[in-house]
């Protein structure tokens, strides 16, 4: 489901209304805590943060002269839905997430390659957000980015 808005503002005040306070809270806890250089703002039918092209000028491989994405925040009919490429991109990154939530939750973590999804707005664990948001720097994304990319390319290559 994907929610069309100019702003994070206005993507906000167009998720349903019992949803709004925790999402805010869910998005300023990110922004607070994601180190400097990532910028905010609206693609893909989500809010979320991305490398600005200023700073890294090759952008997004997949959507030509767009900021590469980073995190993205979600409403979907069922669930709010943060998305994190370094947690997909990182493997260390990865397995220090999934062995940190048990320490938050006695809940199911309910995660897809790079989705965390919350169905319950009182399981969102913002602290535990808090903590992973400032694990990664725009430097440490770029550089993790180029080489899986490059990886990818060289897989492609070696298959024609």
């Amino acid at each position: 489901m994907q929610i069309p808005a100019d702003s994070v503002a206005d993507y906000i005040s167009k998720i349903p209304e019992e949803r709004q306070e925790v999402f805010k809270k869910l998005f300023d806890t990110i922004n607070d805590n994601l180190p400097k250089g990532f910028q905010q703002g609206t693609s893909y039918g989500m809010v979320g943060w991305a490398v600005p092209l200023e700073t890294y000028p090759a952008g997004y491989h997949c959507t030509s002269g767009s900021p590469l994405p980073f995190m993205s925040l979600a409403s979907q009919k069922n669930f709010i839905a943060l998305y994190h490429m370094g947690i997909y991109a990182d493997p260390e990154l990865l397995d220090w997430f999934v062995a940190e939530y048990p320490k938050y939750s006695t809940r199911k973590l309910d995660m897809g390659k790079s989705c965390i999804r919350f169905k319950k707005m009182e399981d969102i664990l913002f602290e535990l957000i808090a903590e992973v948001s400032k694990k990664m720097t725009v430097e440490d994304w770029i550089n993790l980015y180029e080489t899986q990319f490059k990886k990818q390319k060289e897989s492609v290559s070696k298959k024609k």
